[in-house]
């Protein structure tokens, strides 16, 4: 019977960790449209957080390229550019990264947390200071 407790006590504990990660691939949304526009795939590398973009809805902007990226990644696809970097676990939130808009060529201090009241959306944070902009983030599943 004891056995059998701590089974349930760890499945239980198992289910509720891996419901608040923040890794998986999740549905961005623009916060200023409304309008769902790619699918990020947020990943563990060595205790650090990634994100890189694995699917553009908008079949318009499919083979869009990185017109105002810098550097490297100019003028390279959009599918596939990691837009999320080095984000470390604080908490509850993931900060301390950077976060990149391919859109406006722009890139922002970042952090993620998993909502509390909801596990399949993610709370994005780019800022610069004390200006920011928050989108909510959904799970594919």
């Amino acid at each position: 019977m004891k056995k059998l407790l701590v089974l349930l006590l760890l499945i239980a504990s198992s289910a509720t960790v891996s419901a608040q990660s923040v890794t998986g691939k999740w549905k961005s949304i623009d916060d200023e449209t409304g309008e769902a526009k790619s699918v990020v795939e947020i990943y563990d590398d060595n205790g650090k957080i990634y994100g890189k973009i694995v699917e553009i809805l908008n079949p318009d902007r499919k083979d869009a390229l990185c017109e105002k990226c810098e550097g490297a990644d100019k003028n390279k696809p959009i599918l596939g550019l990691t837009i999320i970097k080095d984000l470390e676990k604080k908490g509850n939130e993931y900060k301390g990264g950077t976060i990149f808009d391919p859109q406006k060529g722009k890139e922002y201090k970042c952090k993620i947390w998993v909502d509390e009241d909801d596990e399949n959306k993610l709370n994005v944070r780019g800022y610069i200071a004390f200006l920011y902009r928050t989108q909510n983030w959904f799970r594919v599943q």
